[in-house]
């Protein structure tokens, strides 16, 4: 199976050798959400979840 680092914790994440770029995996030792960001080489990086839409709307518009 094949491994990278986290970049939080920087133990060895272990990914799906069927893993495509953009999934998500979660490191065992910190419990991160990470998202496939490269596989050639394997690397990962925090996964942060965010609403496209808000980041769009100025200040005045989210209400």
């Amino acid at each position: 199976m094949p491994t990278t680092v986290c970049p939080e914790c920087s133990e060895d994440v272990y990914v799906d050798a069927e893993s495509e770029q953009g999934d998500i995996v979660t490191c065992e030792e910190c419990g991160s959400d990470l998202e496939v960001v490269g596989l050639d080489p394997l690397e990962v990086d925090l996964y942060e979840e965010n609403d496209d839409l808000d980041d769009n709307l100025d200040d005045d518009e989210r209400f």
